[in-house]
């Protein structure tokens, strides 16, 4: 009996790890995973989400992979652009695994990889542009990193999304440098600015003043012709009123007395111009036979008797 017991012991040991081998045979494959699997040391197959059962003894599951899309820091290097400036450049590489078993096989570790591809890569780009289009070309210098490493990572199973430049630093010195290159800008734009602006509103203020130096000189002629025609206008109506009263006074003259009532008219106007005259205190000095009314009324019925 005491000699079974050994056997005993060597069953339940075997049994147990046979148990334990089973028991790590049961795979349960979580979402966005792949294990791949191998037999005897070569490559089996490879195991998507859900559950699966190896082969005890035989398979083991030899790696995990993670099949999201990964982001993987890019550490800061240094650069030296093409103008000889140093700078400092880091970012962040985008990727994912799209063969697992090319993943395993086809390079030892693939995210170190396609890391320093992607450094090599960003030196070289940042080695061909001066320190001014640094700055404006990311988008272009992200495009090319990632054809750059999705080329080369392509028979490692792996698929570069995208690539995107975290910082450029550059040295206090030159920094100090640009800031004063790019207020000198600022104000240069200022400056072209504020003279373009005079010189419109001085344009402006011309021709508004040659607008309105043509309007008032058109509105003078216009006045000037108004009055030349008002003028002539009433120089004709009194040559016409006149030529009407001398042929009204010259038909008057023939009739009976009609020379009496010319002298009486003469002599009323020549009374209401002296009476104009007078006004205000002003001292007049006349002939005698002027100053009679009854002399210049005999005159003027003379003298249109005689013109009669």
């Amino acid at each position: 009996m005491s000699a079974l017991i050994p056997l005993f012991v060597i069953v339940g040991l075997f049994g147990l790890v046979f148990a334990i081998q089973v028991l790590r045979s049961l795979r349960v494959i979580p979402a966005q995973s792949a294990y791949i699997v191998e037999r005897l040391g070569k490559y089996k197959g490879t195991l998507d989400a859900g559950f699966h059962l190896l082969m005890p003894f035989v398979d083991r599951v030899a790696y995990k992979l993670n099949l999201k899309e990964q982001a993987i820091d890019v550490p800061s290097q240094e650069c030296f652009t093409a103008d000889n400036v140093k700078v400092h450049v880091d970012g962040v590489l985008y990727l994912k695994v799209v063969d697992p078993k090319r993943a395993c096989y086809g390079i030892t570790d693939y995210r170190f990889a396609s890391v320093c591809l992607a450094q090599t890569t960003i030196r070289a780009l940042i080695g061909k542009l001066v320190l001014d289009k640094t700055f404006e070309e990311r988008g272009t210098v992200n495009a090319a990193v990632v054809r750059a490493v999705d080329e080369a990572a392509g028979p490692w199973g792996v698929k570069v999304t995208r690539y995107e430049i975290q910082n450029i630093k550059v040295p206090d010195s030159i920094l100090k440098a640009m800031e004063l290159q790019m207020k000198a800008e600022r104000d240069k734009r200022a400056e072209i600015a504020r003279s373009l602006g005079e010189m419109e509103s001085k344009i402006n203020y011309s021709q508004a003043a040659m607008e309105e130096a043509v309007n008032k000189s058109e509105g003078e002629k216009e006045r000037m012709i108004n009055e030349a025609q008002g003028q002539s206008a009433e120089i004709l109506a009194v040559a016409k009123a006149t030529a009407a009263s001398i042929r009204g006074l010259a038909g008057a003259l023939t009739l009976p007395n009609g020379a009496e009532a010319a002298g009486l008219r003469v002599a009323e106007s020549y009374m209401e111009s002296l009476r104009k005259l007078s006004e205000g205190g002003t001292r007049i000095v006349l002939p005698l036979d002027l100053a009679d009314p009854e002399a210049i009324t005999a005159n003027a019925s003379r003298l249109l008797g005689k013109k009669s």
